[in-house]
């Protein structure tokens, strides 16, 4: 289930708080932080963002 593109707008990672990147067309849904740095993937699960770097995936 997509997140919507306005919430997507606001929404920040919460490790480095650069802008994210919506993947949720592709499995696993992730909303992903668009920094060189960071790269961290944050999980949606049932259309909801999980922002807790606990839950996120490291880039591999």
């Amino acid at each position: 289930m997509p997140v919507e593109a306005s919430l997507i707008q606001i929404l920040a990672c919460p490790a480095c708080h650069a802008p994210l990147e919506d993947r949720t067309a592709t499995e696993p849904a992730e909303l992903v932080c668009t920094s060189g740095d960071c790269g961290l993937a944050y999980p949606v699960r049932d259309g909801i963002p999980v922002l807790l770097v606990d839950e996120a995936r490291r880039p591999a």
